[in-house]
């Protein structure tokens, strides 16, 4: 009866209930999440981060208030206390560092980087208008903040800044209009770029970036933790966005990891490797190469010497195959300039150098032509003698056909080599080689050449010759009427011999007679067999 009674009475909720409802409500918030479910605002300013949650597998703090039940538990990249906030939450501007104590800046520095954690979409410009205001206010503080601090950042810093910069800016880009087109019909100079809608806020936060990357209080031993290998990677993805402000900003934030982090040296040169190779023999398709290849120009001018084995062997599979791709014109003035880097370096690379332009030497493309053309006279004007010399019966073949390219601008690229004091004096000094492989192409352009240019140029490259060594200038004109005589009698014999054949197949025409001509007929056999006809029909 007792029992009874004392059963109808109302319990006291236990502990275990009481846990399971906070389990409700508290909780980590991902950054991407609505903002009703995400938990800021004035106040809870008074919080402290002493416990921490994982992005991406880096611990990053969060307010002390969650329960015990989610610290055995991974949270995402914000977390917050919902129960402790007043209903309903709202994304507002916390205080500025001016209007809090000295010894309260940290926390509040910690919690307007985990309030920017939250991304807005920006493919809506009437959507959230405040808080995206609020967002960049905050931003623009925390890039102060960074500028003036004093003191070194600590680790829970560091988690904090590294997990609100990759909320913001690590994310895939879609590329809709490239995809669907065959490589060989895409011309990345031909498609508008697409602008980063997001800008207003992604570009304080590049800022952000920078400044803390280049900040005398950022110590590398301590943020090569967080700033680590697949951060590095997270940000050479970024070099394929369509924009070229966001560029800008990653060749100079990746220029200043390098130079801080000497950690990640090799690895950030061997993923740009990997960028270009996939670049030169997959896709053809990235947007950021001219950036890559201007930060490897620097690198480049800092290499030690003598040049390590692995140095050298980017030259070769990296640098020289990115001649081939079409859209070179995006990029070949950074990646001229690297080649050139190499050869002022190692002068016995010019060999090597110049046989990889001829590799990939444009056959049907003009203006591809003009280009290499410029780059090899940059690269010919840091060559020494004892190099040139082992290439030049090759390089000037070429050059010879550039001569008398039917399109004027090749062929007034080619003559311009002469202008060059340093490439005048190796030729002059190689006459002897050099001028009985280009005699030929220079003849044919005074006599024929359609443009006046390219002949007023070529009659003063031929004088040049005949005033350096006139006997060997006559030798090689009168070898050159020479075989132009035998090239004639060729080609009348050429002419007879198929003359004579088509009377063959005229006379057989008549009777309904097949012709079986052989491959290796002789003109003889022709005449022999058309005579017994001659007397027949006579």
């Amino acid at each position: 009866m007792i029992k009874q009674i004392f059963g109808k009475l109302p319990r006291k909720p236990s502990k275990s209930s009481h846990n399971d409802s906070n389990n409700v409500n508290d909780g980590a918030v991902n950054a991407h999440s609505s903002l009703n479910s995400f938990a800021v605002s004035n106040s809870v300013y008074g919080s402290k981060t002493t416990s921490k949650s994982s992005n991406n597998g880096a611990p990053a703090p969060h307010p002390s208030s969650m329960t015990k039940s989610n610290q055995g538990k991974k949270s995402a990249p914000i977390a917050a206390d919902a129960s402790s906030l007043p209903a309903p939450v709202v994304y507002e501007l916390l205080p500025s560092f001016r209007d809090v104590p000295g010894s309260e800046k940290q926390s509040l520095f910690i919690r307007k980087l985990n309030m920017c954690c939250v991304v807005f979409d920006f493919n809506d410009s009437a959507k959230n208008l405040k808080e995206k205001d609020v967002k960049r206010q905050t931003l623009l503080e925390l890039v102060d903040y960074v500028t003036s601090v004093n003191s070194k950042f600590n680790e829970v810093a560091m988690q904090a800044i590294t997990k609100m910069v990759a909320a913001n800016l690590f994310r895939t880009f879609p590329s809709p209009n490239q995809d669907s087109k065959v490589p060989e019909m895409y011309d990345p100079e031909e498609e508008e770029p697409t602008m980063e809608p997001a800008w207003p806020h992604l570009q304080i936060v590049y800022e952000f970036l920078l400044r803390f990357v280049s900040s005398p209080e950022t110590d590398a031993k301590l943020a090569k933790r967080y700033i680590d290998h697949s951060f590095v990677l997270r940000l050479l993805e970024l070099f394929d966005s369509e924009d070229q402000r966001e560029r800008d900003y990653l060749k100079t934030i990746l220029h200043r990891v390098y130079g801080k982090f000497m950690v990640h040296r090799p690895f950030i040169r061997k993923a740009i490797n990997n960028i270009f190779y996939r670049f030169i023999f997959e896709t053809e398709k990235h947007n950021g190469v001219a950036e890559l290849l201007e930060i490897l120009g620097s690198i480049i001018n800092g290499f030690a010497l003598p040049l390590k084995e692995e140095h050298k062997l980017f030259l070769v599979r990296a640098l020289i195959p990115l001649h081939k791709p079409k859209c070179v014109s995006m990029y070949h003035q950074q990646l001229s300039y690297c080649i050139t880097q190499f050869v002022e370096k190692d002068a016995k690379l010019a060999d090597t150098v110049i046989r990889g332009l001829l590799k990939y030497w444009p056959i049907t493309n003009s203006s591809k032509e003009v280009m290499f053309l410029g780059e090899l006279e940059e690269v010919l004007e840091v060559t020494q003698g004892a190099e040139f010399q082992r290439c030049m019966v090759p390089l000037f073949r070429q050059i010879g056909r550039c001569l008398n390219s039917s399109h004027f601008q090749v062929a007034e690229r080619a003559l311009f080599l002469w202008n060059n004091d340093h490439i005048r004096n190796l030729i002059t000094q190689n006459r002897n080689v050099i001028l009985p492989i280009i005699f030929p192409a220079m003849e044919r352009n005074t006599r024929s050449h359609w443009n006046q240019a390219v002949q007023s140029l070529t009659l003063n490259v031929r004088k040049i010759f005949s005033d350096a060594d006139e006997a060997l200038f006559h030798e090689c004109l009168a070898k050159f009427e020479e075989d132009e005589v035998k090239a004639r009698e060729t080609q009348e014999k050429r002419e007879s011999t198929w003359k004579r054949l088509e009377d063959v197949a005229a006379s057989k025409a008549v009777s309904n007679e097949a012709v079986l001509v052989s491959r290796f007929i002789s003109s003889v056999d022709i005449a022999t067999t058309t005579k017994p006809r001659a007397s027949a029909s006579s």
